[in-house]
């Protein structure tokens, strides 16, 4: 049955600086952390990406004709603040200036997000956001952007503060490939949110008239066993982890006693250190919790959670060898991906009733969300080019699915106002270089050369339409 979605509803397109821009040295941008990370220990880098930087006229131009009307991008803290504070890098700010010109050209809404994985490496060296310094160089970037660029309608402070504690201190995957420091992931979710909290207090304070949010990746967890009592307290430490201490700390204000009680038993479990919680950081985060004007869902997957209380031991799958990750936490559980269920080359579980879930979960459990946009929703593929394009029909069945779950939770009545596909075009990807394509586009990375995927022509049709069919 198709259904229809609303319409003044988003279909956009989602990029992120470094995985597109390329021109990581390029007209006095500063170094980040990734820069050197990647060079030693993967096997690719963030040159040429998709050029963006040179190329993003192609790319507004095919936005356009393929009836895409918003674009998640985002500003490169280095390519205007160099070492992350002090001077300014005027071609930078340029840059971005010219950037926003065309994308309201191009009738493609702008949504602009101040911090996309890149700190600058002079703060990133400094321990990033554990750092609490680094939080007040956040926000007089962050006073920066909101005064130099009006042009801008939609603002997102922080792309995934989730994975960012989960990549730097308990994966390892990101630099500074720290693993398994449960307090650390913690402190760098709590420190990152009280820095959005001062931004968005910032700026609505300012009195700017466009609107301001913040993006969380908020992947859905189940009991493998529902039955079972362990099983579902593994689900919900595991959602504490990923979910559900950063929603509280948006909409909340502060974080529940269940949330503290599960945060702690993760904490003695894994022989951390308590979190360094302060008074000011709450008023910060209570002042900030009804001033938010959208969150952004970015949504992939589901894990399914067992009990264990083994040594925890995590292998990221970052080549596409399916069924090579593993997942486990010793005092939380461990992932086991029921039988029946599809899963990526990557072994992301795709699942769409999590993305409904976990709507509906923001809509019942903080009614002061007041709306939604799912910023990032793909599939990860090996493509094929085959005579020109990507015959991707199971990219095409992945995205209907998933408008079609956002579309069951608009009619239950969650206000979503948007979707924006990763990605836009193809580009690097941290953790998996560049044989993992997303795109609407393919990107031939020699020529730089762009392709409608059969995705795009389907994802036109949707975009004018209004019905997912």
């Amino acid at each position: 049955m198709s259904k229809t979605l609303p319409k003044d509803f988003i279909f956009g397109g989602a990029t992120a600086a470094y995985q597109a821009e390329g021109a990581t040295q390029t007209d006095g941008k500063g170094r980040v952390a990734w820069d050197k990370y990647l060079a030693d220990n993967y096997w690719y880098t963030a040159e040429p990406a998709s050029d963006f930087y040179h190329r993003y006229l192609v790319d507004l131009k095919l936005s356009e004709e393929f009836g895409i009307n918003g674009i998640r991008i985002s500003i490169a803290w280095s390519r205007i603040f160099p070492n992350g504070f002090g001077e300014v890098n005027p071609k930078g700010v340029e840059f971005y200036h010219k950037l926003f010109a065309k994308c309201h050209e191009h009738h493609v809404e702008p949504f602009v997000t101040l911090h996309h994985f890149d700190t600058p490496e002079a703060l990133h060296s400094k321990g990033d956001f554990l750092n609490r310094e680094n939080i007040e160089h956040f926000v007089e970037y962050a006073a920066f952007c909101f005064k130099e660029f009006p042009e801008v309608n939609y603002w997102t402070t922080f792309n995934e503060i989730g994975p960012i504690g989960d990549g730097q201190y308990l994966v390892g995957k990101f630099p500074p490939g720290i693993k398994y420091d449960l307090a650390k992931v913690f402190q760098s979710h709590h420190n990152m949110m009280v820095a959005h909290a001062k931004a968005v207090k910032l700026y609505k304070d300012a009195g700017y008239p466009g609107e301001i949010g913040v993006v969380h990746a908020l992947p859905t967890k189940y009991p493998f066993d529902p039955s079972d009592p362990a099983d579902v307290y593994a689900a919900e430490l595991e959602d504490i982890i990923h979910n559900k201490f950063i929603l509280d700390a948006t909409y909340l204000g502060h974080y529940s006693e269940k949330t503290l009680a599960g945060v702690q038993h993760i904490l003695a479990a894994n022989g951390n250190d308590k979190l360094d919680l302060r008074k000011e950081d709450f008023i910060s985060l209570e002042e900030a919790k009804d001033l938010n004007d959208f969150l952004g869902i970015n949504y992939y997957m589901s894990d399914w959670m067992q009990a264990f209380d083994g040594e925890t031991e995590i292998v990221h799958n970052g080549k596409g060898q399916k069924g090579s990750s593993k997942y486990q936490i010793k005092g939380v559980g461990k992932r086991v991906a029921p039988a029946d269920i599809e899963k990526t080359d990557w072994d992301w579980i795709i699942y769409p009733q999590g993305l409904y879930d976990q709507i509906m979960r923001v809509k019942n459990d903080y009614p002061n969300y007041k709306k939604i946009y799912i910023t990032e929703n793909g599939l990860g593929y090996k493509d094929e080019f085959v005579d020109g394009t990507v015959y991707d029909d199971g990219r095409i069945d992945y995205i209907k699915k998933h408008l079609e779950a956002i579309a069951a939770a608009i009619t239950d009545g969650a206000n979503v106002k948007g979707y924006f596909l990763w990605s836009l075009m193809d580009v690097f990807s941290w953790s998996n270089g560049y044989e993992k394509r997303y795109g609407l586009f393919y990107v031939d990375f020699e020529t730089q050369e762009r392709y409608p995927k059969k995705s795009a022509y389907w994802y036109r049709k949707v975009a004018k339409s209004q019905v997912i069919e």
